[in-house]
């Protein structure tokens, strides 16, 4: 894959950056300077607030219709829908032009594909089917005008219910047999095969701190690091740290290209996390971050109240 000097360049350095994280080591400012221009003055977090679909659907009844949150997100003035791809009615032409063109007419973007995979998975042909629709994944993620698709790693599948991998911290025993040693080359070659896609397509592929090897920033980081491509960066979900939080944010708020923010208005559907966003706001401010960032909202209340409390809360801590 050819790629230009100048990404060749800020590859090795976020790559060279990442290996140090990961070892634990502390982070210089000036390191991050990289990631800006020389003349480039940060009077303020410059982010873009947008809505996760999700926060309207939690896989409980009936979908909420996309129509339905790109009004919303239009209504209550934010520009950016994440849509999940669980909540599609189809991925044909016909109905992925109807979706691009409700949400021009309501100055909303569809800025993000959300998907799900299993590559923590001993078995091959099933690993590559998880690749191959990622593949068709990235495809539609074009299609709608989205410049980033979220995918993670998967998990093992063996604690059963989500509940119970909550109370074991995340943390899930492998398959009997297998490693997370085995996991990681799964990971790697299912990444090493996206990203030339992801380039063709000019989708960006944001890795998810979203259990199984990326439950930590250690994890995360570590795949990262493996693959060498300029199309593969973080997808940073603020809820998804059970533990040492901030710190784990900080360690990856230089490779995000975007963010999923969880709030819990109602008490959390899976768990609650005191979440302090004027902290994750400096921790951003720090890293330069200046992307969307997706409400999230995984609680109890009625959505519509709690989306716009969400929208409230964060416009309060990036003052966007």
């Amino acid at each position: 894959m050819n790629q230009h000097p100048d990404n060749n360049q800020r590859r090795s350095f976020l790559k060279k950056l990442a290996a140090g994280v990961a070892g634990g080591a502390l982070i210089p400012l000036t390191a991050l300077a990289e990631r800006k221009s020389s003349s480039a003055v940060n009077n303020g977090n410059h982010v873009t607030l947008g809505i996760s679909s999700y926060s309207y659907w939690h896989f409980y009844s009936e979908r909420t219709p996309l129509r339905y949150v790109i009004e919303e997100a239009s209504r209550l003035g934010v520009h950016g829908v994440d849509v999940l791809h669980r909540q599609l009615e189809s991925e044909d032409p016909g109905y992925i032009n109807d979706l691009k063109k409700h949400a021009l007419i309501h100055g909303v973007h569809l800025n993000c594909l959300s998907t799900h995979q299993r590559f923590l998975n001993p078995n091959r042909e099933e690993r590559q089917q998880s690749i191959d629709d990622t593949k068709r994944f990235i495809r539609v993620a074009r299609d709608l005008g989205a410049s980033c698709i979220r995918i993670s790693t998967g998990r093992w599948g063996t604690t059963g219910s989500f509940s119970e991998l909550m109370d074991l911290r995340g943390i899930e025993p492998p398959i009997e047999g297998y490693t997370d040693e085995d996991a990681f080359e799964w990971c790697v070659d299912a990444l090493e095969q996206l990203a030339p896609v992801a380039e063709e397509h000019g989708v960006m592929l944001g890795l998810e701190n979203h259990w199984g090897l990326t439950t930590t920033a250690d994890g995360l980081l570590r795949l990262f690091n493996a693959v060498d491509s300029p199309w593969l960066g973080v997808l940073m979900d603020t809820g998804n740290f059970l533990d040492d939080k901030y710190e784990q944010l900080e360690r990856i708020a230089p490779y995000t290209v975007f963010i999923q923010a969880k709030t819990y208005y109602g008490g959390g559907r899976f768990y609650t996390l005191d979440l302090d966003y004027d902290r994750i706001a400096r921790i951003l401010r720090d890293a330069n971050y200046k992307g969307y960032i997706s409400i999230e909202f995984e609680g109890h209340a009625p959505n519509e109240e709690a989306v716009a409390d969400s929208i409230d809360l964060l416009r309060g801590a990036f003052t966007v």
